[in-house]
């Protein structure tokens, strides 16, 4: 077994709201003075350190977590995995 780090960034899907995303730009952003910034969107990022055969099967794992345990609602939200190899 090989140690692999897995990145998953949680997001809202492009059509559903973000409120949290929508008050940075408003009341951050904006009022800052900041023009050039059109919009905001927030997300949820997780670092996971697991042991797996491979890549694949690190990935898969993960997937198979975020779904038994309902990490996120597939429903409202889009989730990218990456995953790496482990060089501690």
């Amino acid at each position: 077994m090989r140690s692999f780090i897995v990145e998953a960034v949680i997001e809202n899907k492009p059509l559903a709201k973000d409120p949290e995303g929508e008050t940075v730009y408003r009341d951050l952003i904006t009022k800052s003075g900041y023009e050039a910034v059109r919009g905001v969107r927030s997300g949820k990022y997780l670092r996971l350190t697991v042991e797996a055969k491979d890549a694949d099967e690190a990935r898969d794992l993960v997937s198979k977590m975020f779904n038994d345990l309902r990490i996120f609602n597939p429903v409202v939200h889009s989730c990218r995995i990456t995953v790496r190899m482990n060089v501690e």
